[in-house]
């Protein structure tokens, strides 16, 4: 590897990092692990030998080659670049990385652009689960220009609406892992889902705070994180998760009561570091635990009415908006959430000097 490998460098959603087409990496795991792991310049707290971001949002990989599934257009795995350690693990999904694999498809030629609009159905492969991309292609082109704005980034560009299909489940194996709505860890009542995402929801009360603290703040409660850790270690198991002790799921979100027109406001651990905003698919199953009576999440979470309803997900820097489809009983059938996505560069990466 040492005369490098194509990479893209883009941001989708939130987050940004690496996608790479598959062919284009090693085929042993191992090897592929090493050169991610020189390219980010990890372990190492500011990744100055590499292009990590020295944050985890921006310590990401998207591996997407074309898929021969039915009615699928391409694969996708997603991979955590860890950043002050040698760790990159698979073990969760990134819905806003997710927002780049479209574009991406279309401009690497795995997936034909249309004149307008341009679909790409996209399997999971971490997850298992199937979304739908939507991405804007005036004249058979991708564009990155547009009008959409999401919280977290400045300025506007073209909106990429996704919809997530069979999300319940797909890393914990059922929507409610442990059997239950709410269950009691250390004293807490808790709320272990996946809907997408593996995410323990817990009120802020509960933990102590008011639920409106920064980021920085919350980093820098000592208490409060190893509270929050004692419960994630125990939640793994029964989540079916195993020990999590090396694992980034599941997440830990605290909800409150919205303070600016939500549905709830949110503070998460992902899991040892606060997010700056709240990741796609952990704000898909935070919505779906607001939707579940009697939890932590219902309990101080303000519902719209209707079969299909948009609930605005507050976090640090403003909100998400989940858009939710249910069936007679109230039980969510479908999710949908708009993000963007920017190329930033497209060209050659190096791993270290030795792969």
């Amino acid at each position: 590897m040492s005369d490098g490998v194509p990479c893209m460098w883009m941001r989708g959603g939130t987050s940004k990092g690496g996608y790479f087409l598959a062919g284009d990496l090693p085929a042993d795991t191992a090897a592929r692990d090493a050169f991610l792991l020189g390219a980010l310049g990890s372990p190492d707290p500011r990744q100055i030998d590499g292009m990590g971001g020295a944050d985890p949002l921006s310590s990401k990989v998207a591996v997407v080659k074309a898929s021969d599934r039915p009615g699928v257009d391409v694969d996708y795995l997603f991979l955590q670049v860890f950043v002050d350690q040698a760790v990159v693990t698979d073990a969760q999904n990134c819905g806003n990385i997710l927002a780049g694999v479209g574009p991406f498809a279309i401009e690497r030629g795995l997936v034909p652009a249309r004149d307008g609009e341009t679909p790409v159905t996209i399997f999971m492969e971490n997850t298992g689960q199937t979304a739908v991309a939507r991405v804007k292609t005036p004249g058979g082109r991708v564009t990155y220009a547009g009008e959409a704005h999401i919280d977290g980034v400045p300025g506007t560009a073209a909106p990429v609406p996704i919809t997530f299909k069979d999300t319940a489940g797909s890393t914990c194996g059922a929507l409610l892992p442990t059997g239950n709505a709410v269950d009691t860890i250390d004293g807490v009542a808790v709320t272990c889902i996946d809907n997408g995402m593996p995410v323990v929801v817990l009120r802020a009360a509960d933990m102590g705070i008011t639920g409106t603290e920064s980021r920085e703040a919350l980093e820098a409660d000592m208490d409060l994180r190893a509270r929050l850790e004692s419960i994630r270690l125990q939640a793994g198991p029964r989540m079916n998760l195993g020990d999590v002790a090396e694992k980034s799921v599941p997440k830990m979100s605290m909800v409150s009561p919205p303070l600016n027109g939500g549905a709830v406001s949110t503070r998460t651990f992902i899991p040892h570091r606060c997010h700056a905003s709240i990741g796609v698919l952990g704000a898909v199953s935070v919505a779906t635990a607001c939707m579940i009576p009697g939890t932590p999440g219902a309990s101080v979470a303000v519902i719209p009415d209707g079969a299909e309803k948009t609930l605005d997900i507050e976090h640090p820097i403003g909100a998400m908006g989940v858009v939710v489809s249910t069936d007679g009983t109230g039980a969510v059938t479908d999710a949908a959430i708009l993000r963007t996505a920017r190329k930033l560069f497209d060209g050659t990466i190096f791993g270290p000097p030795s792969c």
